[in-house]
């Protein structure tokens, strides 16, 4: 075993998966806080990304990959990594390695509104994510503020499934956020995307335009689709037994068998 992976009383941590010397996965992450892990393809390298999914798939378990690059997507579709269908999603924002991700979630409905056409790819990033996950989703795009019908047509459309949250992504001025909050009751998350150009652009207006918003919204980064899709998927994860709990009632089933064999 290498070091570095060892459990609590020195033997193997469950809860984790070694790959070489570069990678620990945290088996545990969707009991513990109700998300899976998702594995970020930026920066890695094809053979680091294809040797931790090769772990995975070893196991049975399925992942979510996110910012793949273009080489790690050519990998992915050719020579042995065939195998795992994998599928791209978002236009290639995702990846999907088939296969359980964790825990299960309740039914609920979260509203996703985009303001402009080039705010939907980052829009269909979370609404990947969630559907990934089993969490429902409704829609609504190219709704921005310079036209305001849009907007209640859209919330209209929307509230008639009672969301329960809502993902509002918009560049630019980054406005929606603050009048979709000023218009429903469900908490809204305001994700600003690297739409618009000029002073303030990349995102950089949106996103401060969000954080001054004076209705009650939260925020996330520029153009972080997972963390906001992820957050909104914790509102609906059932509560998970307590680590160590199945292993318990495991052995007190072979104790309860082994007592009526006793008896018999």
């Amino acid at each position: 075993m290498r070091p570095g992976f060892e459990g609590r009383n020195g033997g193997p941590d469950r809860r984790e998966i070694a790959v070489g010397r570069y990678a620990r996965l945290d088996r545990d992450r969707a009991r513990r806080i109700g998300v899976p892990e998702v594995i970020l393809g930026e920066g890695k390298s094809v053979e680091h990304l294809l040797g931790i999914l090769d772990a995975l798939h070893r196991q049975g378990l399925g992942a979510l990959v996110s910012r793949p690059s273009a080489p790690q997507r050519r990998a992915l579709r050719s020579g042995p990594a065939r195998r795992w269908a994998c599928r791209e999603l978002a236009g290639g924002r995702l990846v999907r390695l088939p296969g359980p991700l964790g825990p299960k979630y309740r039914p609920g409905t979260v509203g996703i509104l985009a303001a402009g056409t080039s705010d939907v790819p980052v829009a269909e990033e979370a609404r990947e994510v969630l559907a990934a996950l089993g969490v429902r989703t409704v829609t609504a795009y190219d709704v921005g503020v310079a036209a305001l019908g849009r907007v209640l047509r859209a919330l209209g459309r929307l509230e008639r499934r009672r969301p329960e949250l809502y993902l509002v992504f918009a560049g630019r001025e980054g406005a929606l956020p603050t009048v979709v909050a000023g218009l429903v009751r469900a908490p809204v998350v305001g994700v600003p995307t690297s739409t618009g150009y000029g002073r303030g652009g990349r995102g950089e207006a949106a996103l401060t335009a969000m954080l001054q918003s004076c209705a009650p919204i939260a925020v996330v980064n520029i153009d972080a689709a997972v963390p906001a899709a992820l957050f909104a998927a914790q509102r609906f994860a059932e509560p998970a037994p307590p680590a160590g709990a199945r292993r318990s009632s495991r052995r007190e089933g072979r104790s309860k068998s082994t007592a009526r064999s006793s008896r018999a």
